[in-house]
């Protein structure tokens, strides 16, 4: 079975990881950052300010009641409920978990407004859960990086700019695409 949690960069006394698409990752150690690129994909950044441990998610799409097992973490159904429960396991209290909100934009062309409906379905869920919402970034039309230290409770965006030399082409032609079930979307 195939391992759905972030893999761990040291560097230096910081330890960065690295979560993509699919995956979370859960600490209380105050020396890890966690980080993650986001286009339609939202991630949820929750963490209990007592126990000062958290983690963050990246999905990739909201709903996946059909999914198979080793997809499920693309689906955002999936994805809160496993980042709310690894909270809890390593002690967190689930009416003190604080969640921040990013990613969710419409980076694609040609194509339904998916960072919208993931956008949507993540509010859902923290407003159904009655978990405390406290802010972040969703919708608008540029991909961003994320950077969460969940032990100390502070959270950073950098939008990334429309400068060819220091960005890749997030959007997606849809109709270039091979038909099927083998696209995958960031």
């Amino acid at each position: 079975m195939t391992s759905y949690v972030a893999q761990e960069q040291k560097s230096q006394d910081m330890q960065r990881v690295h979560v993509v698409q699919g995956q979370y990752h859960v600490t209380g150690d105050p020396n890890v950052m966690l980080t993650t690129l986001l286009g339609s994909c939202v991630s949820a950044c929750m963490r209990d300010p007592i126990t000062r441990v958290g983690g963050m998610n990246h999905f990739l799409l909201p709903d996946g009641n059909n999914a198979s097992d080793d997809d499920k973490l693309r689906y955002g159904v999936h994805a809160m409920e496993l980042l709310v429960n690894a909270i809890l396991q390593i002690g967190g209290q689930r009416d003190r978990l604080e969640v921040s909100l990013f990613g969710g934009a419409n980076v694609t062309t040609n194509f339904t407004n998916l960072g919208g409906a993931n956008a949507d379905f993540a509010e859902n869920f923290v407003r159904r859960e009655g978990l405390a919402f406290k802010g972040g970034s969703l919708r608008g039309e540029k991909p961003r990086r994320v950077q969460f230290w969940p032990a100390l409770g502070r959270v950073r965006q950098q939008l990334l700019i429309d400068d060819p030399q220091t960005q890749v082409d997030l959007r997606i032609d849809i109709t270039k695409l091979p038909q099927g079930n083998a696209v995958e979307f960031f």
